[in-house]
């Protein structure tokens, strides 16, 4: 039996003195081999995808399985 094991760090990328909004928006992209193929883990992407007008916070996370596996997100929270 193959156990998998993986880490995962989310780091506070930005801060403003925005209101805290309901909206979140994540853009992200996965690596195998340490080959990047159209990844798109932006501020701009994460952005778009939660319809966010007035960022309030930026958050970036790496999540690492064996070191063959990175998933890289942005997550972005705002109005």
């Amino acid at each position: 039996m193959i156990w998998l094991c993986g880490c995962s760090l989310t780091e506070p990328i930005a801060a403003t003195s925005n209101p805290t909004g309901d909206k979140v928006g994540v853009s992200s992209g996965t690596c195998y081999f340490g080959i990047c193929l159209s990844v798109d883990a932006s501020i701009n992407s994460a952005v778009k995808n939660g319809d966010i007008k007035k960022i309030t916070t930026v958050d970036y996370r790496t999540t690492n399985y064996l070191g063959i596996i990175k998933k890289y997100e942005c997550i972005v929270t705002g109005n």
